[in-house]
């Protein structure tokens, strides 16, 4: 699983002309799953997310998270993220997870987003959408779930939790 995390001021997606989602301060995820994904992939990427000390505290300094702040998500699917462009013109998204996987890999994962008390929007899956955001920093992060997890990573967020397990 991969997700592009922004500090946001403001986002949104609108798809044929459409407003289908907006965000005030927050996060936009730009997220993508691969062939090997599964639902373990889900939980930890959410609580890495609503863990990440990425907001300015009364000093300036990042040390607040998603959930501290009050801040709000929006969630935009985006297979390319998966797309490589190391041989020949055209990206392969062979890598990418097949559309009915990822789509409930999708669902899944906003309800764990949701789980840790954040407010979600996405936008619409499978859909061409123009997303439009104001950066806020800027800051943008590049997560990638673990590929094979030992017992001792699995639990890597799991003092201080701010996300329910199970």
């Amino acid at each position: 699983m991969r997700v592009v995390v922004q500090r946001v001021k403001h986002a949104g997606v609108r798809v044929n002309g459409e407003d289908v989602a907006a965000i005030g301060p927050g996060l936009l995820l730009y997220v993508a799953f691969r062939r090997e994904d599964r639902e373990s992939d889900l939980g930890w990427m959410a609580e890495k997310i609503a863990s990440l000390r990425i907001f300015e505290d009364d000093a300036g300094k990042m040390n607040r998270s998603i959930v501290q702040v009050g801040g709000q998500v929006l969630a935009v699917s985006q297979f390319t993220l998966y797309g490589d462009a190391r041989k020949g013109r055209r990206p392969s998204f062979d890598a990418a997870a097949p559309a009915d996987e990822a789509r409930v890999l999708f669902e899944e994962f906003v309800g764990k987003i949701r789980a840790c008390g954040l407010i979600i929007q996405t936008g619409r899956f499978q859909e061409t959408m123009q997303v439009e955001s104001i950066n806020d920093g800027p800051v943008t992060i590049l997560l990638d779930s673990p590929a094979a997890r030992m017992p001792s990573e699995s639990s890597e967020l799991g003092h201080g939790s701010v996300c329910p397990r199970g």
